[in-house]
């Protein structure tokens, strides 16, 4: 840690280490020596990077934190201007939490239940109920997993958790006088946060946000989405009664999105007694749809076997400059190779030998184009087991690592979507059939030209043979 640092907070605080620092901000981790206990400094700097908007944030942070008491949030300690020929600025001092952020856990390989999620999701609802309930209410604006802190695990609860870094924050006097200030993190803000104006229901958004990354292990603004909903159901297993609260809570649309975290956390306590009674009651299948005429999707089924094949996509423009490469591939470099061989076959094993793999790859890539045009793909389901197949040319083979039958809780059945990848390109995905067992995604029909009604008939007799609901 820096000189300059040590000498401004001692000999009060002992400066232990730096948690992080970006433009004008540090955060410390330092020893109060009056009170033996660890605290947390956070520093905002005058130096070029400094905006007045940031000591506007700045003081809202020391106000409100000095205006709360909830042992699930930072308690503020002391709020003091720096002045040193070194440093200028303001220090903020509250407790110090020890504990790992979600955000931390998740990157360290940890996964959560759903119970786990939403028992961590009750956690947080208490908290904007007592944040939103203060007059006037309190937005924190920026909650996502870096921002909570999960203690360790106590019985069965999944720890005691923590809501930090009130920088962001905001109440509802302050954003109706007219100055709109744009904070959060994208992924996790809702549409009218981008326009500066905030409510109680904001941080409910992101709260479910920050739910689906416990569960997928993606950052929202990673996912798919149609009509600003963010497609998270097919990255995950969860029971449809928890994964309609989710889409309530991320509404895009605040009049459809649950009003309040008194009205949220009701709900979600509710789901445990809807959760039980759906496994009371024998689930409802869909109805039986009548095959349709000119089908090119293969089923084939008895009491003890259901079995279905999809045909190949077909003959697609994408396929061109791959047909033109493999021919290139297996023609001109192959036709160079067998001279060099020829030529050169007096210690020429190398070149023998490379020519093979040259020659392996090029096969590959036949094969590819060969399995796009005629090459089936499908599902072979009995009462032990549930397999992907494929088949080219009267050849028909198994996927590995199939799953078990008992362990088929879920069947999805997904329409189009258009969205846009990581690298901002505009991308458009198949309607489908999704089964999952266990943790384990079978796809059915995704890289097919089936017709909505084909993949409508397969989803309802998929749905009367496992005895399962569509989603």
């Amino acid at each position: 840690m820096s000189d300059p640092l040590a000498e401004i907070f001692a000999p009060r605080y002992e400066i232990q280490r730096e948690l992080a620092s970006k433009g004008g901000r540090r955060t410390l981790v330092a020893r109060d020596t009056e009170r033996e206990i660890l605290v947390i400094i956070k520093l905002l700097m005058f130096n070029d990077s400094f905006r007045w908007q940031d000591l506007k944030l700045f003081e809202r942070e020391a106000e409100t934190l000095k205006s709360l008491n909830l042992a699930a949030i930072p308690q503020y300690l002391d709020y003091f201007e720096v002045d040193t020929p070194e440093i200028k600025g303001f220090a903020l001092v509250q407790s110090y939490i020890e504990a790992p952020s979600l955000e931390q856990q998740v990157a360290a390989g940890r996964t959560f239940s759903e119970t786990e999620v939403q028992e961590i999701a009750q956690q947080v609802l208490q908290i904007l109920k007592y944040l939103h309930a203060r007059q006037p209410p309190v937005i924190h604006r920026d909650i996502k997993p870096s921002n909570m802190l999960l203690g360790d695990r106590s019985g069965n609860s999944v720890g005691q958790l923590y809501l930090v870094d009130f920088g962001s924050v905001q109440n509802i006097a302050s954003s109706d006088r007219g100055t709109l200030t744009v904070v959060g993190t994208y992924g996790y803000m809702p549409p009218e946060q981008f326009g500066g104006r905030s409510k109680p229901a904001s941080d409910i958004y992101s709260l479910g946000a920050t739910i689906i990354y416990l569960i997928t292990g993606c950052h929202p603004a990673d996912l798919p989405e149609t009509d600003l909903k963010i497609e998270f159901e097919s990255h995950c297993n969860i029971s449809p009664h928890f994964a309609g609260w989710l889409q309530k809570a991320m509404n895009p649309s605040l009049s459809s999105r649950f009003e309040s975290a008194s009205e949220a956390l009701a709900a979600l306590k509710n789901l445990e007694i809807s959760n039980n009674s759906l496994e009371q009651t024998p689930p409802k299948t869909g109805a039986r749809i009548t095959k349709p005429v000119k089908a090119r999707a293969k089923l084939t089924k008895n009491n003890h076997c259901l079995e279905i094949s999809v045909p190949p996509e077909g003959w697609s423009p994408k396929l061109i400059p791959l047909g033109f490469f493999t021919l290139f591939w297996n023609g001109f470099m192959v036709v160079w190779y067998a001279i060099a061989i020829s030529t050169f076959w007096q210690g020429g094993w190398m070149m023998a030998s490379f020519g093979l793999i040259h020659l392996g790859v090029g096969v590959f890539l036949l094969y590819c184009i060969v399995f796009a045009l005629y090459g089936r793909t499908g599902l072979r389901i009995d009462h032990h087991k549930i397999t992907a197949i494929h088949q080219i040319l009267g050849i028909r083979w198994q996927k590995p690592r199939p799953a078990a039958s008992k362990d088929i809780l879920k069947l999805e059945l997904k329409k189009s979507a258009i969205y846009y990848d990581s690298d901002g390109d505009l991308q458009t995905k198949q309607p489908h059939i999704l089964i999952w067992a266990g943790t384990t995604k079978f796809v059915l029909g995704e890289h097919s030209e089936l017709s909505a009604p084909e993949l409508e008939w397969l989803a309802s007799e998929l749905s009367q043979w496992l005895k399962l609901p569509i989603s």
